[in-house]
């Protein structure tokens, strides 16, 4: 009977073991769980705060770099505006500039068209002048050889009508 001995319970020393189980219960749950759960829950708020944190910056990322997008287009469209309007003031500078040039050009040629004419009248001056002093020294010598007056007339008539056609 000794081998039922051990089997036996003993009322008294299951209640103590009964009774120390639920102290050790008790301790565990006060001293060791509480604690590790409040370290548990304070993890996991900060957790959940880094959590939110970072989704508030990449908001906040996302944000700055919709705006930055939105700054480069408007600076590319800028950009481009300015090109643009260099463009048409180069053009607007070479349009006048040949204008400009062909004004000139134009008053150049004609006060060229004016000198020409002038010298021309000049030289047509200065040939009458040339002709009229042979003649004079042709009606010199003619008078030097007594012509009669109808022959003088035919010769002034002739001169006359040469200078004409000269200028």
């Amino acid at each position: 009977m000794e081998t039922q001995a051990l089997v036996t319970i003993i009322p008294w020393t299951f209640i103590a073991q009964i009774l120390n189980l639920f102290i050790q219960m008790y301790l565990i749950k006060r001293f060791l769980f509480k604690p590790v759960n409040d370290i548990l829950a304070k993890r996991q708020a900060l957790t959940d705060k880094e959590i939110n944190e970072a989704k508030e910056a990449k908001a906040d990322a996302d944000k700055i770099r919709e705006e930055y997008e939105g700054h480069m287009q408007g600076a590319k469209a800028e950009a481009a505006q300015i090109i643009s309007d260099a463009k048409k003031d180069a053009q607007a500078a070479a349009d006048k500039m040949i204008k400009d040039a062909e004004n000139e050009a134009h008053d150049i040629k004609v006060k060229a068209a004016a000198d020409i004419e002038q010298e021309k009248k000049k030289a047509v001056n200065e040939a009458k002048d040339e002709i009229s002093s042979l003649a004079l020294d042709i009606a010199g010598k003619v008078v030097e050889k007594e012509i009669n007056e109808e022959d003088h007339r035919k010769l002034i008539n002739d001169f006359i009508s040469k200078v004409g056609e000269a200028s």
